[in-house]
């Protein structure tokens, strides 16, 4: 389970355990079972909320040792979380994957940061740090977190200022050359309080890179920064502020190949040679392969308690980033498939959101306006010959790369040229860009007919405009005569192309308190992921336009959550029907979308936690999912297919001793295995594409001395050194030469925090 238990609190009437009070529900020290979660946009226990429900404390992701999104994804059924890179994660619920960085595309899994959505996924990645919670809602949830929950949606809840004074610091340290430093101080007093948060990895590359003047790949060094203010001036009013600076200077990511003969003897697990174009600098913005990037946000949220039983809540936000990202997505030693991505955008939200209770009913309405304008400029360099040789092998005996890491085919260019040329530099790009706006109203009524049964019924009301550009510049090549990849030079221009759309999308609950620690529920929803309005150019050249449309599910579910002795738990069971299915496919180094038809998926989480005696619980889930692209003719080289990255099965076990010794001092070990079955990279599925079941142990444990205010741990990830694939296919993919990114070796550290 995890911290993902979601069961009830013994009590003696249904009234009193609705007002549990969130302080003591999110005691680190508590039952799991007791955390109050604001999934509803109202404060409830977990057990509570009628639709399927994951949250990790974050005092559970210390136990478990999580110090990044992507390692908290396998503790929790039902989500993955690929993190290929900062400026490229993946964030899958129910095998639905939402990661395109063109800025055309809409999100189908929503992203959130203490209320506003962060989606864009060139914007969405941040540190995992000082978190007072973390809700995974799965399902669709329109009323609630917006039209790109189209299956869910991941809420990160920061900790929040606190009266008086408290401060933590944890510095660690561990192979890969890897330090952590991360802490908060806080100060305040009832009516005005401040906490800063910060976190600073850094680590060297796991993958050697052979290549001269360049770094060893995947290295880390992030810097995440949050500044605070809570102000209370009467118990009716809270007013929260909170700034976010997240940065990444990581090294290049390992797309490595098979077939070019770019690797060393150990394959794809040992070094590679990854060198870039030798004018990197001037084409692709930098001279080493890598990651910048700059994320800033400012969030504010303030709630009045104008009434008995009303209140009124607004939460506005602010994002700008701006990133840079230089990759060889050919993974060899040759001058060939150089691109770079420069991804900068902002957005702005704003929602306003009336809630009233009593004993009988309770109710929310509101309205919400997004915005956001962003683009994705991509570069390529490459030399004429290396391209020619690489792709077409056009000289049989020359290659392109040999064993020894000499790009052979860079010899093309003077033999087909009878000499008069030994290189030919080329260069091009591509641009998309995306102004996305919507507005919305939304309302949620729940009725209790009788003090055990909960009826819920809402509904989201949307108009959204939808503007996208495009442009590109693709010279014909010296020598070739034609452009050396297949786009359309746009002459200069700038092509524009823009819809609106409106939709209705409801939802309806029923939850039925079998006893004060049981509850039953079900739900019924409508999911959408907006149209594209795919904009590109064709011979001309003419704007060419491909209107795709929206991607619609409707997901029917139901489960039980409670709690009885010393267990406690939840089982879900969900069917998923959908239409128009979007997927993201590369096609000539691009991310375009394309309707796979229709799909469905049904599934089983399940979820259990034991609490044995105050010093030793245990934890399990499981997910299953039995789905994917329906096996109909009409969806054509789609039908049958796995959705990409989802695991047929998976599941996490582990155990929590925390046993004293003294009066002050304790010691504590949480190891953990965790399960992931098959899964395709991409669709259509290929064998090539994908990664086998993978199995991973993972620990942490020391001691905890003084009353907890000082502790030394030790820790330990992929502890029995497993080698598997992070990604496969990706840009290279669709030039014939896929790249494979192996994942994080064992890593081990030692860990000192201090509290006050």
């Amino acid at each position: 389970m995890a911290g993902t238990a979601l069961a009830g609190i013994p009590g003696a009437a249904f009234a009193e355990e609705a007002a549990a009070p969130a302080d003591a529900a999110n005691d680190a020290d508590g039952n799991s079972n007791q955390i109050v979660v604001t999934a509803q946009k109202v404060e409830q226990r977990a057990v509570d909320v009628p639709i399927t429900l994951s949250v990790a404390s974050g005092e559970r992701m210390r136990q478990l040792g999580v110090t990044d999104l992507g390692e908290l994804s396998a503790y929790i059924p039902g989500l993955n979380i690929q993190i290929q890179s900062a400026n490229n994660p993946g964030f899958v619920i129910r095998g639905i994957t939402s990661d395109s960085g063109s800025a055309q595309q809409g999100p189908r899994v929503t992203l959130y940061y203490n209320g506003v959505d962060i989606s864009r996924s060139r914007g969405a990645y941040q540190g995992d740090y000082d978190l007072d919670r973390i809700e995974v809602v799965k399902g669709p949830q329109a009323t609630l977190f917006g039209t790109a929950a189209t299956i869910g949606a991941i809420s990160l809840v920061s900790a929040k200022p606190q009266p008086g004074l408290s401060a933590e610091v944890t510095g660690g340290y561990g192979n890969l050359n890897a330090y952590r430093l991360e802490g908060f101080v806080n100060a305040g007093n009832d009516v005005l309080a401040g906490r800063i948060a910060w976190q600073w990895k850094k680590r060297d590359g796991y993958v050697k890179n052979l290549a001269p003047d360049q770094d060893d790949l995947y290295a880390q060094d992030q810097l995440g920064l949050r500044g605070s203010l809570r102000f209370t001036p009467t118990s009716n009013f809270t007013a929260d502020l909170v700034f976010t600076y997240d940065r990444q200077r990581n090294s290049g990511t390992p797309f490595l190949s098979k077939d070019l003969g770019s690797t060393a003897v150990d394959g794809l697990y040992g070094p590679a040679y990854l060198g870039g174009s030798p004018y990197s600098a001037q084409v692709l913005g930098s001279d080493k392969l890598g990651l910048n990037r700059d994320v800033y946000d400012v969030n504010l949220t303030a709630s009045w308690d104008f009434a008995d039983g009303w209140n009124f809540t607004t939460v506005n936000g602010y994002r700008h980033f701006d990133a840079l990202e230089v990759f060889d997505a050919d993974g060899s030693a040759a001058w060939y498939l150089e691109f770079a991505e420069r991804a900068k955008g902002w957005q702005a939200s704003h929602e306003g959101r009336f809630t009233y209770s009593d004993d009988q009913w309770r109710a929310s309405f509101g309205w919400n306006y997004f915005i956001e304008d962003s683009y994705q400029y991509v570069p390529f360099s490459s030399e004429v010959g290396t391209y020619l040789q690489c792709t077409a092998g056009l000289i049989p005996a020359l290659g392109c790369v040999n064993s020894s890491n000499v790009a052979t085919g860079a010899l093309a260019t003077s033999y087909l040229t009878s000499g008069a040329y030994s290189a030919v530099p080329y260069s091009s790009w591509y641009e998309n860009k995306g102004r996305n706006q919507s507005w919305s109203v939304f309302g949620d009524v729940t009725f209790k007919p009788v003090p055990q049964l909960e009826l819920t019924a809402g509904a989201r009301v949307l108009i959204e405009k939808r503007r996208s550009g495009y442009s590109a510049y693709q010279p014909d090549a010296p020598v070739y005569g034609q452009p050396l990849l297949p786009l359309v030079d746009t002459d200069g221009q700038t092509y524009y192309a823009q819809r609106s759309y409106a939709a209705v999308l409801p939802r309806f609950n029923a939850l039925y308190h079998l006893t004060p620690n049981f509850n039953l529920y079900a739900t019924i929803s409508e999911g959408r992921r907006s149209p594209v309005v795919q904009l590109s150019a064709a011979t001309g050249p003419v704007a060419d336009l491909d209107l795709i449309k929206a991607e619609t599910v409707w997901n029917y579910e139901a489960g039980i959550k409670g709690s009885a002795g010393i267990f406690s738990g939840s089982l879900g069971v969900y069917y998923d029907d959908y239409s128009n299915f979007q997927v993201s496919v590369i096609e000539n180094g691009q991310s375009v979308t394309r309707s796979a038809g229709s799909a469905s998926n049904l599934g089983v989480e399940a979820e259990l936690e034991a609490k044995f005696t105050n010093w030793l619980s245990a934890f399990g889930n499981v997910g299953f999912i039995s789905g994917g692209i329906d096996n109909n003719a009409s969806n054509g080289v789609y039908a049958g297919d796995q959705f990409r990255l989802q695991p047929k099965w998976q599941w996490a076990a582990g155990f929590n001793l925390n046993v004293p010794v003294t009066q002050n001092t304790s010691v504590f070990l949480t190891p953990s295995v965790t399960y992931r079955s098959k899964i395709y990279f991409e669709i259509p599925n290929t064998e090539a594409i994908s990664q086998d079941a993978v199995t991973l142990v993972n620990v942490r444990g020391g001691v905890s001395f003084m009353e907890g205010r000082f502790q030394v741990a030790g820790f330990a990830r992929n502890l029995g050194n497993e080698k598997y694939l992070l990604d496969a296919g990706n840009t290279g993919g669709s030039f014939g030469h896929p790249t494979f990114i192996p994942a994080e070796p064992r890593t081990y550290g030692i860990e000192f925090t201090a509290r006050y």
